[in-house]
């Protein structure tokens, strides 16, 4: 028994070493296909890199990481960049010395992002409730400095080629004891028309809850973070899935009508290090057939 425990402490200690000192820097670039049959011709073979959950208050004034990052969606050559939120730990004080390196990021249809749950200040003591507005305030003054344009319950229509389809940020909505701020039907009124929609929404739980086998809901694809696949990872296996049914991937419903991709996210929170889950940028391919 005792060689037993000594031998798992090891283990464990190398794995939580490796993961902290070596694995949340390598990243992965995942490439998914998307088959969605209404697709507008000029959209079949489109791409969109997306990131999620940055947490650069992790890195502090550090920007090694997060220039890597950047580069290596550069280099793939997308035709549209999303980040679906934490872009910080607890405050917008965070994000000032990663300004640079995300300002570099470029497609051809532009960056988009929406807010995550960290995003908001919650996390954090404020003095008074104009400190807390104040502070997302700044955030949203970043991203915009940063060429980002944050979606905050509304859509930005994208056109392509003589086609367009309907991009739709919500703000986080979530289960408990996450707070709810988004609305979409505020950020997209008609969800049951034909226009083809990406809806990017933080939390993977507003798919599952609200959008999945829901006939009224012509969102064929929405894209979430958040979950980090808990930094735990091991053989396709996440501690995650007890939380979270969708903890990373792509998922579809029964009637193969509502598909949703997470992303486990880029940075880390709570513990600095990834045991599997490596940090992840996924290129995803849109087709019609």
């Amino acid at each position: 028994l005792s060689v037993c425990g000594a031998t798992l402490g090891v283990i464990v200690f190398g794995a939580m070493w490796w993961g902290a000192l070596i694995n949340r820097f390598r990243i992965d670039v995942k490439e998914v296909t998307v088959v969605i049959p209404d697709l507008p011709d000029a959209y079949d073979g489109y791409r969109i890199a997306q990131f999620s959950d940055m947490h650069v208050g992790t890195f502090g004034n550090d920007t090694t990481f997060v220039s890597t990052f950047v580069d290596r969606i550069n280099s793939l050559n997308p035709d549209l960049i999303v980040f679906t939120g934490d872009i910080v730990n607890s405050k917008t004080e965070e994000l000032p010395p990663q300004v640079g390196p995300f300002s570099r990021l470029d497609a051809p249809d532009g960056v988009y992002s929406i807010l995550g749950n960290h995003d908001y200040g919650d996390y954090s003591e404020w003095p008074s409730a104009e400190a807390k507005k104040a502070n997302m305030d700044r955030l949203k003054e970043l991203q915009a400095a940063m060429g980002w344009r944050l979606l905050l319950n509304e859509t930005a229509m994208l056109h392509h080629e003589g086609d367009s389809i309907a991009l739709i940020g919500v703000e986080n909505i979530g289960d408990p004891p996450f707070k709810v701020y988004g609305s979409l039907t505020r950020a997209y009124p008609q969800l049951g028309d034909s226009v083809t929609k990406i809806l990017l929404t933080h939390n993977p739980a507003h798919w599952v809850d609200s959008i999945a086998d829901n006939p009224a809901m012509r969102v064929p694809l929405s894209l979430s973070g958040h979950t980090h696949a808990m930094q735990i990872e091991l053989l396709g296996w996440s501690p995650a899935e007890y939380r979270y049914p969708t903890w990373g991937g792509l998922y579809n419903d029964t009637d193969n009508k509502h598909q949703l991709y997470v992303n486990i996210g880029g940075g880390t929170v709570g513990f600095p290090a990834r045991i599997g889950a490596t940090p992840e940028i996924t290129l995803i391919t849109l087709k019609k057939h």
